[in-house]
């Protein structure tokens, strides 16, 4: 059965269908995992392409409850969001990456060359370099570093456990701290095909810029796909070649964990299975 999972403060969540687990290495030392169902979406939406859209959602609202609750286990808080509260964040956060990623690079690009082929270039090479540099930047901070760490620690526990080897400390550590189905390589298949769709969109440009937003749906449940057959046929030449940059990237997002960590990424997958 596949795990996914990510980083968290000083920790790691990992998730399957049934459960998730969010590991966290306390302020004194101890480990402190909290284990909850996952949220599933109805088996009607299980079918190709909408299965991406409508699982990314639930992923995030997941994901968003993880980073929470450990924030609040450092901070010594044991402070409970409502659903509602959850998803306001989702909605806020997706709101931010659509004001940064659409409409920045969109109107910049716009005072270069207003309409045309040029146009859409400028647009997608201003989203990316956007991207890769706020990457850049928060790879710089000092707590960011200790995320990567625990983003490399997930993908080395998970690498061991698709491999069928026992989870111990020195077996993870053998293990790559790259996959292939990360979402930093999720978000980079969505910036490459974003540009090739963009192209498509005709009229003037505000039905452009709305036509962007509506489409990035679209773009997340194509790219969902994409990196689910890339993970199924990674021993492929030509699909190696194709998932190339997303793990290029991920030297950027993950970083070689110490055996601490990787102990939180190992209790935390634990649980799961368990």
């Amino acid at each position: 059965m596949n795990v996914g999972g990510q980083a968290v403060i000083e920790g790691v969540m990992m998730r399957n269908k049934e459960n998730y687990a969010v590991a966290v290495r306390l302020p004194d030392g101890e480990i402190k995992v909290k284990k909850e169902k996952s949220s599933n979406f109805p088996k009607i939406f299980n079918v190709f392409f909408i299965r991406g859209i409508v699982g990314l959602g639930y992923t995030l609202y997941d994901g968003v409850r993880a980073l929470i609750w450990s924030s609040n286990q450092n901070l010594g808080h044991e402070e409970k969001l409502s659903g509602k509260e959850v998803a306001g964040t989702v909605i806020v956060s997706f709101l931010f990456a659509i004001l940064i990623f659409v409409a920045l690079p969109f109107f910049s690009a716009r005072l270069i060359h207003p309409e045309g082929f040029l146009f859409d270039i400028f647009d997608g090479f201003f989203r990316i370099t956007l991207f890769l540099g706020y990457l850049g930047v928060i790879s710089l901070m000092k707590d960011v570093k200790i995320l990567f760490q625990y983003h490399g620690a997930e993908h080395k526990t998970i690498n061991c456990y698709e491999n069928k080897e026992k989870l111990t400390i020195s077996n993870v550590k053998k293990f790559s701290r790259f996959h292939p189905r990360c979402g930093t390589s999720f978000i980079f298949v969505v910036l490459l095909l974003s540009i090739f769709i963009f192209t498509l969109i005709p009229g003037q440009w505000w039905i452009k810029f709305i036509g962007r937003i509506l489409a990035f749906p679209l773009i997340a449940g194509i790219s969902y796909e994409l990196i689910k057959l890339s993970d199924k046929f990674k021993k492929n030449i030509l699909v190696r070649t194709l998932v190339a940059p997303g793990l290029w990237l991920q030297r950027i997002t993950t970083k070689e964990p110490t055996d601490e960590q990787l102990e939180v990424g190992i209790k935390s997958l634990n649980s799961v299975l368990e």
